[in-house]
């Protein structure tokens, strides 16, 4: 795959940081789970890592103990470089509620950049999470499609009260609500910064919790929203925290509430003209066979991507009946229970015409969702998998016996069933190669089991007394 850089955006890149008296960059990637990770250099120091990249301990991106030095690299990926705004800038001594717009506390000007990680022989790192979302985006390409999502961005601002989080009290907002609570100036101050950034928001809102809200991304390129997901979560919470607050994407904080998820918006273009390869005017909701197959490849493959997409044992807290969550492997349109929704085109149907998926969460590594989802997706393509029956009926509403159950799969209800059907698709082994995977999979047992030893709460509070 050619290098990203360029001669021109390196040019651009060093005269913004002379222009704009910048201290120091932050060289940013992500681990495997989806945690980001930074070194931050000089900024006399950054040609060099331009030319050489900036060495690191791989270890790094296995989010678990450290064996032996991993050496690799950290090359800039000049494309993604940004100013951190104002309100994101580290400042010393700043507390909640300081403005960091304040010239007294305004702190260094820093710039941010995203890597990749390749190896000492300057070849990409087979366990970087960008570089495995950059393989498939390259096999999208051979196919003739380029890739891009929208996603949906949920999450909590949470207040403490004796040192611990919790919901706000005095928030009363629910869906969509015109709300004059202050954490929505708060919200529209995390919107204008991540604009500031480059990142391109389509709308915000409050959610059905109080507390929740959501950031609605413009539908771009995949590696780019990926990236822009990774900024944002460190936005809102840095954001939140200046506010006194905390901001959370645990995607079940709280028990009899609605969890937070990430839906993401699809869609396939055409490379050759520029056209939506998931239209077609004539094709039950306007879908094409491209867009049917897609649908289908990922419903083959849902259940062993859930580890992906939704990596915690509390990711299936969220994935319950009675909170608009899936639980079933199903599509539809107007089913707000549906796993993959087609929703209403608007009249532009090129433009409008996509596919959400709804079973993954925010606290997903967002490359290697993308990743995966893609790749099941062209699976569908390439063997022309045949889509079965929309569902746009509520499965619950039938009887409690939930009669309609035999006839659809159902996704894991726990992580360690998850991890059992990821253990048997090959295909997201192939997406994630040896590395991520095994290292993915033994962190993510090892997080199973622990929950399984532990004693929780409930427990104690419903045996306990009685026996």
């Amino acid at each position: 795959m050619a290098d990203r850089r360029d001669h021109g955006s390196y040019e651009q890149v060093m005269a913004t940081l002379k222009n704009e008296h910048v201290r120091s960059v932050n060289l940013e990637f992500t681990d495997v789970v989806g945690v980001a990770k930074c070194v931050t250099v000089p900024v006399d120091q950054f040609p060099d890592c331009v030319k050489h990249g900036r060495w690191f301990d791989g270890s790094a991106l296995e989010n678990i103990a450290r064996v032996a030095e991993n050496d690799m690299y950290l090359h800039p990926d000049l494309s993604t470089f940004t100013l951190l705004p104002h309100k994101v800038r580290p400042v010393q001594g700043a507390g909640p509620r300081q403005s960091v717009s304040d010239p007294s506390t305004d702190g260094d000007i820093v710039a941010r950049v995203i890597c990749d990680v390749r190896t000492p022989e300057g070849e990409r790192f087979d366990g970087d999470p960008r570089a495995a979302l950059l393989r498939v985006i390259e096999e999208a390409r051979e196919m003739g499609f380029k890739y891009q999502v929208a996603p949906e961005l949920e999450f909590f601002l949470l207040q403490f009260e004796n040192g611990k989080p919790v919901p706000i009290r005095d928030d009363s907002g629910s869906y969509f609500d015109l709300s004059t609570n202050f954490t929505v100036t708060i919200r529209s101050q995390m919107v204008y910064a991540l604009q500031q950034m480059g990142i391109k928001i389509e709308a915000s809102h409050h959610e059905v919790a109080a507390g929740q809200h959501e950031i609605d991304f413009e539908i771009g390129d995949a590696l780019h929203i990926a990236d822009s997901l990774m900024t944002a979560k460190y936005v809102i919470k840095t954001l939140a925290a200046q506010d006194g607050l905390y901001a959370t994407f645990l995607p079940k904080p709280f028990y009899g509430i609605n969890g937070s998820g990430l839906h993401i918006h699809q869609q396939l273009i055409n490379i050759e003209n520029g056209t939506n390869a998931f239209v077609d005017e004539h094709g039950e909701y306007g879908l094409s066979d491209i867009g049917r197959c897609f649908i289908a490849g990922q419903l083959a493959h849902v259940r062993a991507m859930c580890p992906i997409l939704a990596p915690l044992v509390n990711s299936y807290k969220r994935l319950v009946r009675g909170y608009e969550a899936p639980v079933i492997v199903n599509w539809g349109r107007v089913n707000r229970q549906a796993l993959i929704r087609v929703p209403r085109p608007r009249t532009d149907l090129n433009a409008s015409m996509r596919i959400e998926l709804r079973c993954s969460d925010p606290s997903c590594n967002p490359h290697l969702a993308l990743a995966v989802m893609l790749r099941a997706g062209l699976d569908g393509i390439r063997r022309n998998l045949a889509l079965p029956p929309a569902m746009d009926e509520n499965i619950f509403l039938h009887d409690e016996n939930e009669r309609m159950r035999p006839r659809a799969r159902l996704l894991p209800a726990t992580l360690g069933e998850a991890l059992d059907f990821i253990r048997e698709d090959v295909l997201i082994r192939e997406v994630l190669g040896d590395t991520i995977y095994e290292g993915f999979v033994d962190a993510k047992s090892i997080e199973w089991t622990e929950y399984l030893q532990q004693v929780h709460t409930w427990e104690i509070e419903r045996y306990l007394p009685s026996i």
